[in-house]
């Protein structure tokens, strides 16, 4: 699976025991922009390094697969736990929008004498 989004946390890498490592990623996905929604994704042992070059703003394409398991409790409630391992991340821009120039009209000198080149009707 792929999925957009803004890099919104990078979490540290997390020694979990000797042999097992894991690291999250935080990614703001909009695809309704007026309710952004934040991800969760996990990359285990070697693949924590995928994070590294990553800086928040950044825009990503990250690749993961969608994981499920179930755990029962010592009363018999079963829960079910879900789970994004990324295998690939791809940046597609850095910090967009970061120190960008938007793209207004360009500011209007309103110090100006009424009537010197002024064509509005009112």
């Amino acid at each position: 699976m792929e999925i957009k989004g803004r890099v919104h946390e990078i979490g540290a890498v997390q020694q979990i025991s000797e042999t097992f490592k894991k690291r999250d990623l935080i990614v703001e996905y909009a695809e309704n922009p007026t309710y952004p929604e934040y991800l969760r994704f996990e990359a285990m042992q070697d693949k924590t390094s995928l994070f590294d070059g990553l800086k928040v703003g950044d825009e990503v394409e990250v690749s993961f697969n969608l994981r499920g398991r179930a755990w029962t409790d010592k009363t018999g409630k079963t829960s079910y736990f879900n789970s994004m391992i990324v295998w690939r991340i791809n940046t597609i821009s850095n910090n967009a929008g970061a120190g960008a120039t938007p793209d207004y009209a360009p500011p209007i000198d309103l110090s100006s004498k009424p009537g010197d080149d002024d064509d509005l009707p009112f």
